[in-house]
């Protein structure tokens, strides 16, 4: 296998292997960078509050999004087995790490059980990434694809179903981020159809004679998912300590 082999998967690129022959799905990626910089913002503005820090595993996950939009660019500029890498592995690791804190920081869960859940977590990514989908029926949607399940898109479920049911578990627990948890597992929802259907309506997203796809939108849906996830993060530190100073206070009792 060549690192440097070129590897053909969007419908804008088609089969052009120059450097900007995605150019709406390499800009697109400004909108990580516009969301870690909103992050690191909120982050400021919440140690002017008062709130009790460090932040570091905020900060970490503020600048994962930065990452994961460098190297989707990388992918969809250079569009080589190597830049790929650089694509989904920023991806991978920005989930378990985020999995990680919404289990111990906004659950509260303990180590092991948190160990249990991200372990549990990999294997359904590993799963879902060997599905093999007929080519017909509901799943055999993206067909244009001639590649992976929906177009590679079902390997996303599992971070799609965490998203949700930690959601569901904080609106419950009347958690202050159960709102923005649940807003981003909708709006993933939507992001996931428009990386689905990228090849599949293809020849109907022309302009200008160039094909579009819907890819682009995959990054700008994405991005807005991320971003609000980072604010579910850093809204939830400020939930923590404010609990964590409660039973502070109550300890004496």
């Amino acid at each position: 296998m060549s690192w440097t082999g070129q590897v053909f998967r969007y419908c804008e690129r088609g089969v052009d292997p120059a450097f900007w022959a995605e150019p709406l799905n390499a800009v697109s990626n400004l909108a990580f960078v516009v969301g870690a910089a909103w992050g690191l913002r909120e982050i400021r503005a919440e140690r002017r509050r008062g709130t009790r820090g460090p932040f570091y595993a905020e900060v970490a996950l503020t600048l994962l999004v930065a990452v994961i939009g460098g190297g989707s660019f990388l992918f969809h500029t250079f569009a080589t087995r190597w830049a790929m890498i650089a694509d989904v592995a920023p991806i991978g690791a920005f989930m378990i790490a985020y999995l990680a804190y919404a289990l111990r920081t906004l659950l509260r869960l303990s180590w092991p059980a948190t160990a249990v859940g991200l372990v549990v977590f990999v294997a359904a990514l590993k799963a879902m990434g060997e599905v093999q989908c007929q080519r017909s029926g509901l799943l055999g949607i993206a067909e244009a694809s001639r590649g992976p399940c929906l177009n590679g898109t079902l390997g996303y479920l599992p971070a799609w179903v965490a998203m949700a049911g930690v959601g569901a578990v904080l609106w419950v627990r009347g958690h202050a981020g159960a709102r923005l948890l649940l807003a981003a597992a909708g709006l993933f929802l939507a992001s996931m159809a428009m990386r689905t259907i990228d090849l599949e309506i293809c020849p109907s997203t022309r302009l200008a004679g160039r094909a579009l796809g819907t890819h682009f939108m995959w990054h700008l849906a994405n991005a807005a998912t991320l971003t609000l996830l980072l604010a579910a993060a850093i809204r939830g530190r400020r939930t923590a300590a404010r609990d964590s100073s409660g039973q502070a206070r109550r300890l004496p009792l």
